[in-house]
């Protein structure tokens, strides 16, 4: 990843990290944050996935040490200061807030043999919003691992990584997240999106043109923890309903099946609010396939039909959008020069993701913006992205 933006922004970081560290030389690397076009909850799903990589990120300065003790700082959080912690000794701590994610990374990779051989210092800069729903801790995951394997010269091929990271996610952290957001970081391609079979890590990249559209992401400013949030009680909903339908069916997950055979066979899930879960996975699902169709077929138009009628399934089925993200929908649908939109990430708060042809860009913002403000009380904000690549040194 080399650009002038990215070049700029790399020796202010290098003469950050230079003040805070006396002087060392690090090595930079950056890694995107993401957002899903489509595909919501179909990934713990075995489903589909259609995300993309985004032109902010997090950025990790990283110098080897003579002894064994780690640093980590951001300047993204200065108030809680440098936490050190020796080789070897990674555990779970309340108090290391942000840094038990790179540790994680630091015990996952130490679990399949890959120990530091020494301490390192490490600074961070991130500008992906927090708790927005784009990828933040996915992003401060995968940039970790990549600077140590590159700083370190271990081998470990890039999916192998995205699944350790996912392990991160799942087992250092306690979230029950599926594959997609490390998947996306990790693998993203400049100006494309990518189709993701989370049941088999199959995947192709679709380009995205988008001549007369801007990708906008807005951030409804309604914060969402994601351990405190119901994702894992729709993980748990979901996984009834599928032990439901395999009492009949001989399927491993809800995507597997298409629309017509859950209609026939929805009456075997006893619990009506599993079913109204089941019939968004696999419903969304369905909605992947034939969006990026449309997508590859120049029917921008017709994809976001189908970002609106994912955005109507995670409000009635699966209720996870709430009272800011229906806000933010209604107002860019409505809005003339409006593809789609639709709520992007977990939900109960985060973005929304929104098709706008470039010459209305401004009058879209300015619109909802107002409109959002006085009808919630909060603030939206307004990113126009860029796709990017994937993580690597700059």
């Amino acid at each position: 990843m080399e650009n002038n933006e990215n070049q700029s922004i790399k020796e202010r970081l290098v003469k950050d990290f230079k003040r805070f560290y006396n002087d060392k030389n690090p090595r930079v690397f950056f890694a995107p944050g993401r957002v899903n076009l489509i595909g919501e909850y179909t990934d713990f799903n075995g489903g589909y996935v259609f995300p993309c990589t985004l032109s902010f990120g997090t950025y990790c300065l990283i110098a080897k040490r003579n002894d064994d003790m780690i640093n980590f700082y951001s300047d993204n959080f200065p108030e809680i200061g440098t936490i050190t912690i020796k080789v070897g000794e990674y555990t779970n701590e309340k108090s290391q807030d942000w840094v038990n994610y790179p540790v994680g990374v630091l015990k996952m990779l130490e679990e399949v043999d890959f120990s530091l051989p020494s301490g390192a210092d490490i600074y961070y800069h991130g500008d992906i919003p927090n708790a927005a729903g784009l990828s933040s801790s996915a992003s401060i995951e995968i940039v970790t691992a990549v600077a140590i394997i590159e700083s370190f010269d271990f081998i470990l091929d890039k999916i192998e990584m995205v699944k350790l990271c996912q392990k991160v996610e799942n087992e250092f952290m306690g979230v029950n997240t599926g594959i997609m957001d490390q998947f996306a970081v990790t693998m993203g391609k400049k100006d494309n999106a990518i189709l993701l079979d989370c049941n088999t890590l199959n995947y192709r990249y679709s380009h995205l043109n988008l001549e007369e559209y801007s990708l906008v992401v807005t951030n409804s400013n309604k914060r969402r923890g994601l351990t405190e949030s119901k994702y894992n009680e729709r993980r748990s909903q979901c996984e009834a309903a599928l032990s439901d339908l395999q009492k009949k069916l001989d399927i491993k997950a809800l995507g597997e099946l298409d629309n017509e055979t859950f209609e026939k066979n929805k009456h075997l899930i006893k619990d009506p609010v599993n079913l109204k879960r089941a019939r968004h996975a696999v419903s969304e699902n369905q909605r992947t396939l034939k969006a990026v169709e449309e997508l590859e077929n120049g029917n921008i138009e017709g994809f976001g039909k189908l970002m609106n009628q994912s955005h109507d399934s995670l409000k009635n089925d699966f209720e996870v959008t709430g009272k800011e993200l229906d806000t933010l929908a209604e107002l860019s649908q409505n809005f003339e020069g409006v593809a789609g939109s639709r709520m992007t990430g977990a939900g109960f708060g985060g973005c929304s993701v929104s098709f706008v042809k470039r010459e209305k860009v401004e009058a879209f913002t300015d619109y909802v913006g107002k409109k959002y403000k006085e009808l919630t009380g909060y603030t939206a904000d307004f990113y126009i992205v860029d796709i990017v690549d994937g993580a690597s040194e700059i």
